[in-house]
């Protein structure tokens, strides 16, 4: 195989990576072949794997009322009323605000094309309203956003709003393979919460002593 891309734990591949490193430097008979070298991982080929959306709601609406929240969104995007909030296309989103699904569709010259990172769907969002319009900054740490696995489905976006905890839904066409290759192959890195993958696997308990 000419290349493994890491779609989901990398924060586990990184700390067993640092894990070794100590251990190595601890070891002056290390030879690779010591179990801390190793960690377990599963394989699946691409045309196996499904990414999902993977969707946003935000508590409040920045201090806008609803009339200001869309005004400020159409200087990015064009937007209409839609009884459907699922996107169709890549730079097309669903928003629920108010009771009623709208489509957004990104503006030509909002965001730039050639560029493997920033033309993702989540990053259009981020750059163009998330950020600019709801204040939302750092979605990693910002607690007025929250996020939604496609696989719970648009009747979850729905009915957070609709509970009155939560302002505004996004609804997001899911990222594809290829870009998550394109991004990787130029040595970028994804925004956070960009892909909801299938097939999860079976969690349960392995535990190894780390003196082993």
């Amino acid at each position: 195989m000419p290349e493994l891309y890491v779609a989901d734990g990398h924060h586990r591949s990184a700390a067993g990576t640092r894990i070794r490193a100590l251990r190595r430097d601890a070891n002056p008979n290390h030879t690779g072949e010591e179990s801390y070298n190793f960690f377990l991982s599963v394989i699946f080929p691409d045309n196996q794997m499904m990414i999902l959306d993977y969707n946003r709601v935000v508590r409040d609406l920045n201090g806008l009322n609803s009339d200001a929240f869309l005004k400020a969104i159409g200087e990015r995007f064009e937007i209409e009323p839609t009884g459907d909030g699922r996107p169709e296309r890549k730079r097309c989103f669903g928003m629920y605000q108010g009771g009623r699904w709208f489509r957004l569709t990104a503006k030509e010259g909002s965001f730039p094309a050639d560029d493997p990172v920033r033309s993702l769907d989540v990053a259009i969002l981020q750059d163009n309203l998330l950020a600019p319009v709801l204040g939302v900054g750092d979605p990693r740490s910002d607690e007025r956003i929250d996020f939604v696995g496609g696989i719970r489905g648009l009747e979850e976006l729905e009915r957070k709003v609709d509970s009155g905890d939560w302002a505004v839904a996004f609804a997001l066409h899911p990222t594809s393979i290829e870009q998550l290759f394109s991004v990787a192959d130029a040595g970028l890195v994804m925004p956070p919460k960009s892909t909801w993958f299938e097939p999860k696997l079976r969690s349960g308990l392995i535990v190894r002593p780390l003196d082993d």
